[in-house]
């Protein structure tokens, strides 16, 4: 027996190609963003309040969100169909006071208060939904603008009528005061106060410009002193002519409230006098 080696043939294997099974279920960042509502159901995400939420992240912000105003109080904002009594509603749990009478005003203790025109004030701004703070807001802030008014009114008054002393004091030199004073009860004689005070589109009073003063010393001069004082004898008035001339007196703006104005005593003491006479009559 001859020692033959046995061969096997072995055929040659195939080659098998080991392909790695894709993770479905690997998800991008970028998928995530886009594909966040795909197991949602139809209806919830449909819903419009999940329009602007972009991803998971957004949703947690927002559910983080709806739950800090669990328990707190939420006003509704009424919409253009909105009825009277709903915005009463809103004003309400705004803070509006439950009537106009419910506004206070912190005022300065010596400004002098027209009460009825704070009153309207008031009910307005009741029926407007005012807060009390915004109430007294408005009112503060309409003081000052009418305070700043009323002070750049003084100091144009106060330098027309320097300007004008100083005119006619270089004109008349010592007779200024003589002329001043009959310029004045010419003023008062024939009833035209009234007209002298008026005020002018600038602010000034229409007595302190010189054409003025000058026309009625002038008128004066021609006149006599005697003659307008004495020529209708003597001035018998009613209480209530006395009451109108204390009340051109008082005007505001007027040399009765000016400390600066030249004839604030001379105010005080004719209006003092006047009451007086009131009082006698």
């Amino acid at each position: 027996m001859s020692s033959e080696t046995n061969q096997v043939a072995v055929e040659p294997t195939s080659q098998v190609s080991v392909e790695t099974p894709v993770n479905d279920t690997t998800l991008t960042a970028e998928t995530v963003a886009t594909d966040w509502k795909a197991n949602l159901s139809e209806d919830i995400r449909a819903d419009k309040s999940l329009e602007n939420i972009k991803d998971i992240e957004g949703l947690a912000k927002s559910y983080v969100h709806a739950q800090k105003l669990v328990g707190s109080d939420k006003i509704p904002v009424p919409n253009k169909y909105a009825t009277e009594q709903d915005w009463d509603a809103v004003y309400e749990k705004l803070g509006r006071p439950a009537d106009a009478e419910g506004y206070k005003y912190d005022l300065p203790e010596d400004q002098q208060i027209d009460a009825e025109a704070l009153k309207s004030f008031s009910s307005q701004a009741h029926k407007l939904g005012l807060l009390p703070g915004q109430a007294n807001g408005m009112v503060k802030f309409y003081n000052e603008m009418t305070s700043a008014a009323m002070q750049e009114l003084d100091t144009k008054a106060t330098a027309a009528r320097e300007a004008s002393s100083t005119e006619l004091k270089k004109e008349w030199g010592q007779a200024f005061d003589q002329k001043i004073s009959q310029a004045a009860n010419l003023a008062k004689s024939v009833g035209a106060t009234e007209l002298f005070n008026a005020n002018m589109a600038d602010g000034t009073k229409l007595g302190d410009h010189p054409i003025m003063i000058k026309a009625f010393a002038e008128l004066a001069g021609k006149m006599g002193e005697d003659t307008i004082t004495q020529s209708s004898g003597p001035v018998f008035q009613t209480p209530e002519q006395i009451e109108k001339e204390i009340g051109e007196l008082t005007m505001p703006g007027s040399a009765y409230w000016d400390k600066h104005h030249p004839n604030h005593q001379a105010a005080i003491a004719e209006v003092l006098a006047l009451r007086e006479k009131k009082n006698q009559v």
